[in-house]
This record gives structure tokens, sequence and C-alpha cells, in this order.
């Protein structure tokens, strides 16, 4: 099969950071569906392994860890998907990527790809949509509208009133984050965009207001009417942001974060009593949890929801199909800190 790999790692601009290359076809056990990939995207996760993660010698590391595609076979435990059925999923960061024509993924953290969208507009949600979920509703626990599938927008639930700082709102996350928040919760929702283009798409996709990140937040928020906001969640350059976090979280806040930062003093979050929330959607897969199908039952609700028309993909960039060259353009703009939304990538 075609895949797209490395052997060592490298910066995005060496001739050898992806290859085009042929590997054997995977063979499903246990709970694996073999899918056959048609569409993927890129996620910053791809660029820190390729940059920092070399294989064992001799072997190739494919990564991508998003796609929608078609079952071609089950591993003889799998009770949830058939041959044929078209699939969403952001896989397990422990196995092979989606960055092949096929891939095992076990059938817990796999969803029904919703009927309403295409291929590549599906690939672009998987990984986004699980960590938006899980650091809004299984991490900061935000109170969630039962009757979203008639269409009530509001939530009831313990967020009313309340109000949540997405910062680095305009990137993959954040574009799913804006939207559930809004169309599921009550909070007033918060973005942060440095560039006139970003704003506009929070906007678009359901903020109620969007500061600046590279001015003082504190000023900013005052001037919409907020001293300080309960929910702050940090999706990139949290060491750079954190001094003005803690200055503009609620006393008794939640404060959640997807980063990396390479220190992170939490001491200062003690005054103030706020909890503090790491998200990492790997992590119910690379430990076998035993709540491990949430991943799959999220993600076909989050189909559903794409279906009745609550949510949109967060596509902003086709990068033709499936190939080293490709990805590696791909990979560049992810790096430049300058994309919003998700990039794509469709076919071999």
């Amino acid at each position: 099969m075609k895949a797209i790999a490395y052997q060592q790692a490298h910066p995005v601009d060496h001739p050898e950071s992806l290859l085009d290359i042929e590997l054997p076809e995977p063979e499903t056990s246990g709970h694996d569906l073999l899918v056959e990939v048609r569409a993927i995207s890129v996620n910053p996760v791809d660029s820190k392994i390729r940059m920092g993660v070399s294989p064992a010698e001799g072997e190739w590391k494919v990564l991508g860890w998003d796609a929608s595609g078609v079952v071609k076979a089950v591993g003889p435990d799998v009770t949830l998907f058939k041959p044929g059925d078209k699939v969403w999923y952001a896989g397990d960061i422990s196995r092979p990527g989606s960055n092949a024509e096929f891939q095992l993924v076990d059938e817990r953290i796999v969803g029904k790809m919703p009927d309403s969208i295409g291929f590549d507009e599906a690939a672009a949600l998987p990984l986004t949509a699980i960590t938006a979920w899980e650091m809004l509703f299984d991490r900061l626990q935000l109170g969630q509208d039962d009757n979203w599938s008639n269409q009530q927008k509001k939530a009831g639930g313990n967020s009313a009133g309340e109000s949540l700082l997405i910062i680095g709102a305009a990137g993959g996350v954040g574009s799913i984050m804006t939207q559930l928040a809004r169309q599921l919760t009550s909070v007033t929702v918060i973005g942060t965009a440095s560039r006139e283009e970003s704003r506009d798409w929070l906007l678009e996709l359901g903020a109620h207001h969007v500061i600046d990140h590279t001015q003082p937040f504190a000023p900013q928020l005052k001037a919409i009417g907020h001293e300080t906001v309960n929910y702050i969640v940090s999706l990139n350059q949290t060491d750079q942001h954190f001094e003005a976090i803690i200055e503009s979280i609620a006393p008794q806040g939640k404060f959640g974060l997807i980063d990396d930062p390479s220190t992170l003093n939490a001491l200062p979050l003690k005054r103030k009593s706020v909890s503090l929330h790491w998200e990492l959607m790997f992590t119910r897969s690379l430990y076998q949890t035993e709540d491990m199908i949430k991943q799959h039952q999220l993600l076909s609700t989050v189909a559903e929801l794409v279906d009745a028309g609550l949510l949109r993909t967060t596509v902003a960039n086709r990068f033709g199909r499936i190939n080293a060259e490709n990805l590696r353009r791909a990979h560049a703009l992810l790096e430049s800190n300058q994309s919003r939304g998700k990039i794509v990538l469709e076919g071999f």
C-alpha cells in the first residue's frame, strides 16, 4: 500500500522529512477495523512527532491522526461496524497513523461518519472534536443542553451566566470548541485572535466576542463587560499567556490547556483556588481505559450535530492528494502559526 513516512526526525524543509513509500497492508485482529483511508487532516501533533521522534533503525514512522474512510475488513471481536461502513476517527498515537492507504484502528474510538458531508470535510473534525468535547464536558464539566436535537441552542445546566475564554481559538481545536460551547452551553464564548480574518472566522463560528491575544487581556475583557472569566482554555503558547490567564480568571474558576509549555508553575493558581485541567485525547486509547468507548459515542453524537446543521466542518485549506510533497506543505503551514481551521488532503 502507499504510505507517507520517515525514518529519521528532520525539520520540514529536509528532503527526507516525509517520503512516499510502499508498505504491506496490515491485517486485523481483536477490535480492529481495517479502514481504506479516503481523506486526512493535519494537526500540530504530526509536526511535533516528525520533528522529535525517530522510529527504530530500519523502521518507518507513519504519522496522521485524523481520517475518514470506508471499512474494508473487521477483526473477530468487532460488533459496531461492518465492511462498507463510512467512518471517521482520530486513532491511537501508539499505532501507525492515517497517512497510508489502509489503517488499523480500534472500533471503540471510531464513529459513523456524518451523512451530510464528504470525506474531506469529515476528516477535518475527529481529533479536534474529541479534544474540544473532552475538555469542555469531561474536564471543565460545563453544563450541556440535553435538548440540542430539538434545535435548542441555549443550555440550562451549570453554565448559565458564565463565561469561557478560548486562547488561540481560530485554530483547529478552537474552531470546533467555539461551536460546541455556543451550541450546547449557555456560556458567553470569548475567543482570541490576532488577525482580522481569524477574528471574522470566529464570529462566523459563533463566538460572542473576540479579543487580541497579542495585547493585554484584562482591559479588553473589561471593555466587553467581563472583569474576569469563569473558564479559560489555552490551546497554544500557554507559557506566554500564563500571567494574563492568572489575572483574568475568576476566583474558583477552571483552567484547561492542551499544549506543551516547557515549564508551568501552578502555584499562582492557588490564591484564587483555580483548578488545572490537562486534556490529551489519546489518553483513553493509550491506556485502554474502561471508558474508551466514550470516544465512539461522542463521535456519533458530533455526527448527529453535523447532520442536524448545528455544527459545521472547520476545513480552511485543501492541499490536494495525500502525498509527501503536499504533507510537507501542510506541516510547514501549521508550523508557521498562521493557519486557521483545518488543512485536509484527499485521495492517494
